[in-house]
């Protein structure tokens, strides 16, 4: 079993940054992507980013391209995503989430098994 933990989120205001952390346990992350997905009141939940096992591939949502910067370190079973110049439309829960399938960066939520509790940010104008 595995679980998820992020911490983080906050309320700041527009132009701001936030940095995102997941921490997991109950097995090494190594071997298994990973990626953020936020969901907003009446939306459904969406892809930010995510990042291969080794950390060497990513995929960002055209929403946050050049905004958001995914990483993770392996040594430590962590996951990060910092954000930079938010805007309103940032405001969501935001969840970190495991793949157990081995050898890919999936993009849709359904291709996850494991998910954090969330963690609210609010960025406001």
């Amino acid at each position: 079993q595995v679980q998820l933990v992020e911490s983080g989120g906050g309320l700041v205001q527009a132009g701001g940054s936030l940095r995102l952390s997941c921490a997991a346990s109950g097995r090494n992350i190594t071997s298994y992507g990973m990626g953020w997905f936020r969901q907003a009141p009446g939306k459904e939940r969406d892809s930010v980013a995510t990042i291969s096992a080794s950390g060497d591939s990513t995929y960002y949502a055209d929403a946050v391209k050049d905004r958001f910067a995914i990483s993770r370190d392996n040594a430590k079973n962590m996951m990060y995503l910092y954000m930079y110049r938010l805007k309103p439309e940032d405001t969501a829960v935001y969840y970190c989430a495991l793949d157990l399938h081995f050898g890919r960066v999936a993009v849709h939520s359904a291709e996850y098994n494991y998910w954090g509790q969330g963690t609210q940010v609010t960025v406001s104008s």
